[in-house]
């Protein structure tokens, strides 16, 4: 039905319903944070699984998804992140790493 609607055609009356509730269970769930992650999650790791040829969550344990919900937490999460490759010993100072933002 939403290809035919992207193409133009026409819909009878039953049609017509049954696209109104289609956009509204999916204006619902775009307004659902938790239903975006666990989609987002999903595809991402049926990717990383079929790239690595295993099964199972992409973010176990220490890995998973988290709302930074001010400037505050997306600073803090941006430093964790850049200062990933020091605390591993790939590198020495920020600046001599391929690997992050600054």
């Amino acid at each position: 039905m939403a290809q035919r609607y992207l193409q133009g055609d026409a819909f009878d009356h039953g049609e017509v319903n049954r696209l109104k509730e289609f956009l509204s269970q999916w204006r619902e769930r775009l307004m659902n944070i938790s239903w975006f992650m666990h989609c987002l999650n999903e595809s991402i790791a049926r990717q990383a699984n079929a790239e690595d040829n295993c099964t199972g969550r992409f973010w176990k344990g220490r890995f998973k998804s988290q709302a930074l919900l001010d400037e505050r937490a997306l600073a803090a999460c941006l430093a964790y992140v850049d200062l990933n490759p020091i605390r591993a010993g790939i590198t020495k100072t920020p600046e001599e790493s391929d690997y992050i933002s600054i």
